[in-house]
């Protein structure tokens, strides 16, 4: 069971030490907010080797970073992805899929049935849910069967359908939702080959990026997290996570977010 994680930011050369040293991580979506904190901080991280960051276009910072390019509009990119990650590591410990859309030139977030349209529900799915699966097929196989390895997606508190009391933004709680009930059946199938493995959907609180920007107005004072913060407490759980946790969707504090 997770623990509730340090209200503090914990040094990041101490992150992830319940690893095995030498740990090769993956961070796709690497140039967003939190996507770029995770490679900053794992590449502060002691059991930290090497850190691919998969992004469609601007490359991130770092001695440990090797910058590569990933889509998850487009599968054959994913595919890729994968075969050069098995190139540089052939094993692979950690990866985190951070990238996500709830606004942008095709989707905006629906408050009312009447704004529903088939496409912005179709490419919030693709982005939030079905690239993350994807992510999972081909990198999971090259996961190493005796340590510990993790594969966390950045999700949300809104897919929850148990926690939903305020209703709208109906393709991204959707396509949420759909991540992490994809995520959950992933766990029940590989917990039978790969025993150390942990599947996990993470909430990172509400967090100062491009993603949240036109509603930060909206959030209680205090409830606005830097990216660095979020980046640091997500790992933090992580680190406490097994597979006991494998399947569920855990927010940023360690508490258990049904779904």
């Amino acid at each position: 069971m997770i623990r509730h994680v340090s209200a503090e930011i914990v040094d990041p050369a101490h992150h992830l030490t319940s690893f095995n040293a030498d740990i090769n991580a993956v961070i796709v979506g690497a140039s967003g907010g939190l996507g770029n904190a995770l490679v900053k901080q794992l590449n502060s991280a002691d059991n930290v080797a090497s850190v691919l960051a998969l992004a469609r276009g601007t490359e991130v910072g770092g001695a440990k970073t090797i910058n590569s390019y990933i889509n998850l509009l487009d599968p054959h990119s994913i595919q890729a992805a994968a075969s050069y990650a098995k190139e540089l590591f052939n094993t692979v410990h950690l990866v985190i899929v951070a990238s996500g859309v709830l606004h942008d030139a095709i989707l905006k977030p629906e408050k009312t049935l009447k704004a529903l349209n088939s496409q912005s529900l179709i490419h919030s799915y693709t982005v939030n849910a079905v690239g993350p699966l994807l992510v999972a097929k081909h990198f999971i196989p090259l996961f190493s069967r005796d340590t510990k390895t993790v594969f966390a997606a950045i999700s949300a508190r809104v897919g929850s359908i148990a926690d939903n009391r305020l209703g709208g933004w109906y393709s991204y709680r959707a396509s949420k939702s759909a991540l992490n009930q994809m995520v959950r059946s992933a766990s029940i199938e590989l917990s039978r080959s790969h025993k150390k493995l942990v599947l996990i959907s993470l909430h990172p609180g509400t967090t100062a990026t491009a993603l949240s920007e036109p509603f930060q107005r909206a959030v209680p004072s205090g409830k606005l997290f830097t990216a660095d913060y979020s980046a640091n407490r997500m790992l933090q759980v992580i680190d406490q996570s097994s597979p006991e946790n494998s399947g569920e969707l855990v927010a940023w504090d360690g508490s258990i977010i049904p779904y």
